[in-house]
């Protein structure tokens, strides 16, 4: 399926990282736990091992979120996949691993499941980032009706991302509104605008619309945000409150 503003198969709620704060985040738990609450999209951070591995991880660094050290990309993933990331969060979830792009995407696949897959590169290596999680997003999706939707707030992993497979979605991520985001994003190809929700007002709304893409917001976890963004007629909300707000709605 081609994927554009007109033809947009993606549902408006989505997990964030799996189901938020309620369990590590970008661990198969945690897209279980979503998944529990009645989620069919997740959105998920994914980088780089230094072997070539694409494996979900917010930071730059491994400490926050595991008991490794350094940077996370530094690491072949024979190291990464020996180390807890379910500690840190609770002893609930203790022992549970780093996960790969290819267990998120058997799990997301096996269940019918949409996946915006956020392109979070090591420093230095934004663009091969970029290439090599489309490369694989489009192996491990090929054959099926609905790809994964590609994002990052860097530009050249978008570039990367587009130059390696042009036909999967791509969205651009912003936390401002630097000078030509807009156009960025269309030379980029993108099919949707996903920012920071504060950011979205009439005005952005109307400018993304009329450029023909879709408009996204992250991270969304009050009621009164969720409303305005609903009456402004925003497409998507990324939320870390799988427990406070139904997907059905």
């Amino acid at each position: 399926m081609q994927i554009t503003a007109s033809n947009w198969p993606y549902p408006r709620w989505v997990a964030h990282r799996g189901a938020g704060k309620l369990a590590p985040e970008n661990t198969l738990a945690a897209f279980r736990l979503g998944a529990q609450h009645g989620y069919r999209m997740f959105e998920c951070d994914v980088k780089l091992s230094a072997d070539g591995v694409p494996f979900l991880l917010h930071d730059d660094t491994l400490e926050r979120t595991s008991t490794g050290k350094g940077l996370g990309g530094d690491h072949a993933w024979g190291a990464l996949a020996q180390l807890d990331a379910g500690s840190w969060h609770s002893r609930n979830y203790a022992g549970e691993s780093i996960a790969t792009l290819d267990n998120i995407a058997a799990y997301c696949l096996r269940n019918s499941y949409f996946l915006n897959i956020e392109i979070k590169p090591t420093p230095g290596v934004e663009r091969l980032t970029g290439e090599a999680v489309a490369h694989h997003a489009s192996r491990l999706w090929r054959g099926q009706a609905v790809p994964p939707l590609l994002s990052s707030f860097s530009t050249e992993s978008l570039e990367g991302a587009k130059a390696a497979q042009p036909a999967l979605p791509r969205g651009l991520l912003l936390d401002e509104l630097w000078d030509g985001w807009l156009e960025a994003a269309l030379e980029l190809g993108c099919v949707a605008i996903i920012c920071n929700h504060t950011l979205w007002n009439t005005e952005t709304v109307a400018r993304v619309k009329a450029a023909g893409l879709r408009t996204s917001s992250y991270t969304v976890n009050d009621a009164e945000s969720v409303q305005r963004l609903l009456d402004l007629g925003t497409d998507g909300i990324i939320t870390d409150r799988v427990d406070l707000f139904s997907p059905a709605n």
